[in-house]
């Protein structure tokens, strides 16, 4: 596949997608299939869900007509693991699973990927260079990885336009460093993704006409965190010289996926320090934060976009510096992040007793 041509494929993706957006919506009316409003979430209307359908069938139909019958079978064990995830999630949006019900069908892909798929986090790499894992170590520390940041992803598509528009961020990014390697079966996949978003976001955006649900959230979660796998085990073997080299790879990896990071974090030690269960479900939540500050959807989302830049850029900066050096740094911006969201919703809430 030469470099030129794979350019062409994101754009078949992206126009499949937005083609099948507007039918697949009016089908879900039709059907009366809807995410229904109440309790933690935010939305009053009913909503078509499974958002995801037309993303992945766009870059299937994309990645089927780009790639090759060896180009395909190299990806086999990728290919079923985003597949069985796909299913767990279009399950989950039809007819709700049990919490031990999800967490095997999600542990179940990244399993075959893992062991079967050699899909692996192998040491802790500059982090403490000296750390390399016996394989069950890897398989463990690689499954656990891919189940956490999966569910941090799901969790932050909770208001229009978020899980798309972080998503389509990260994929663009890394698809534009695999592709600048010529590593362009990796690009093609991650950019085609990003293009499918990209139609997703228009139909997504506030006020939204269609929902991710979790057959996309789960799906695109697990493939952001086999990306970033990927991201890192390919940055640490470049060399200290090449320009795309970044000599974090743990810390530049945390800066691309800074927000379901950060917010997971967040939440699971708010709910730690009320002895609540980390797993329940609530509204502290960043994008609830600044929904709280009196920010429409819109604008939370491009506010925790130009975050998620900001962190990018950092690590792009400071490509030359250790985790040493970065991951103080995004703890401590992290920290200030959490004091001001804190500080200004205190604020406001004084301003409105004495009002």
């Amino acid at each position: 596949m030469a470099a030129a041509q794979n350019l062409i494929f994101p754009a078949i993706s992206f126009v499949i997608s937005l083609l099948l957006f507007p039918v697949f919506i009016k089908i879900l009316h039709q059907w009366k299939v809807f995410d229904s409003p109440g309790r933690h979430k935010i939305h009053d209307k009913f909503t078509p869900s499974m958002g995801g359908i037309p993303i992945v069938v766009g870059v299937v139909f994309s990645v089927l007509i780009a790639l090759s019958i060896s180009d395909l079978s190299s990806l086999k064990y990728f290919l079923i693991a985003i597949a069985l995830m796909f299913l767990t999630g279009l399950r989950d949006d039809i007819l709700t699973l049990s919490p031990t019900q999800k967490m095997v069908g999600q542990i179940l892909p990244i399993v075959i990927l893992v062991v079967f798929g050699q899909t692996t986090l192998h040491s802790l790499y500059e982090l403490a260079p000296k750390v390399i894992f016996p394989q069950y170590v890897s398989w463990f520390v690689t499954v656990f990885t891919i189940l956490i940041l999966t569910n941090a992803y799901n969790l932050i598509d909770g208001i229009d336009g978020l899980a798309g528009a972080i998503g389509f961020l990260i994929l663009l990014f890394l698809g534009i460093w695999f592709y600048s390697l010529h590593m362009l079966v990796v690009a093609l996949i991650s950019l085609s993704f990003a293009a499918s978003i990209f139609a997703f976001l228009i139909f997504n955006w506030q006020p939204s006409k269609i929902f991710m649900g979790d057959t996309g959230a789960l799906t695109i979660g697990m493939l952001l965190s086999l990306l970033m796998i990927e991201f890192i085990n390919s940055n640490h073997l470049l060399s200290a010289t090449h320009p795309l080299k970044f000599k974090a790879s743990i810390s530049t990896a945390v800066c691309l996926l800074i927000i379901p990071i950060f917010d997971t974090l967040r939440v699971i030690i708010l709910r730690l320090r009320k002895f609540q269960s980390p797993f329940k479900a609530d509204r502290n939540h960043l994008h609830h934060q600044f929904l709280n500050l009196g920010f429409s959807h819109a604008q939370a989302v491009l506010f925790l976009v130009g975050i998620n830049l900001v962190f990018i850029g950092m690590a792009w900066i400071l490509r030359n510096q250790s985790d040493a050096v970065i991951l103080p740094l995004v703890i401590v911006l992290c920290l200030m992040i959490n004091y001001l969201l804190k500080y200004f919703q205190e604020r406001i809430a004084k301003d409105d007793r004495e009002s």
